[in-house]
């Protein structure tokens, strides 16, 4: 796939290793250029551009900065219209033990409001950059899930091919409206993680009996 990634931060860099590992083609974009010059220049099959030069052909927008930068962000490359936006983000509180955001909305929600001509995808945000970055294989043999929530099919089954090609199990949580519950897991796991002490190598999972 041709992706576009925004934000040159510690998930964007993990998903140009990802990504380019398994042969796709990435763009990187960010407000610092200069960062996200040196995260593409790290991987063979990345390259850099300004934001208004960013989408290119891509069949895939990360969304790969923080909430609060999040729709500034993507407007700042045109028209979205039509384009799949993955959304990873999280509504956090500035302790990050917190979420700003719920009940009755998600980010995934404010953004998809935000920018109408999106297909917005809720994905990776219960994904710990560390966990990213090493990559999806665990202890015995555990691979790590990525749950996905949106209200396009197509877009769906993209997302769900792209988080296969990286070696993530993808697991289907429903509608957009479903990262109401998704955002607060991911809170969850990054108070196991910072708050509790647990480490920054754990990611949430639903195990079954049989």
């Amino acid at each position: 796939m041709n992706i576009t990634i925004v934000g040159a931060g510690n998930m964007g860099a993990g998903f140009v290793k990802q990504l380019t590992a398994v042969g796709h083609k990435v763009t990187v974009t960010a407000r610092d250029l200069a960062k996200a010059q040196a995260v593409a220049g790290a991987h063979t099959g990345a390259s850099v551009a300004a934001p208004a030069e960013a989408l290119g052909d891509a069949q895939v927008v990360i969304l790969a900065t923080g909430y609060a930068d999040a729709v500034p962000a993507l407007q700042g490359l045109g028209s979205l219209e039509g384009r799949i936006v993955v959304d990873i983000t999280n509504p956090l509180t500035a302790d990050y033990m917190g979420l700003t955001l719920g009940f009755d909305t998600s980010a995934a929600e404010e953004i998809a409001k935000a920018l109408p001509g999106a297909l917005v995808v809720k994905a990776f945000n219960t994904v710990l950059a560390q966990v990213l970055a090493e990559g999806p294989a665990f202890a015995d043999g555990q691979i790590v899930p990525v749950f996905y929530a949106g209200d396009d099919e197509r877009a769906k089954q993209t997302v769900r091919a792209l988080v296969e090609s990286i070696g993530f199990t993808p697991v289907d949580a429903g509608g957009l409206k479903n990262a109401r519950y998704l955002e607060p897991v991911a809170g969850l796991n990054i108070y196991f993680a910072y708050g509790a002490g647990q480490g920054t190598q754990i990611a949430p999972t639903w195990i079954r009996r049989a």
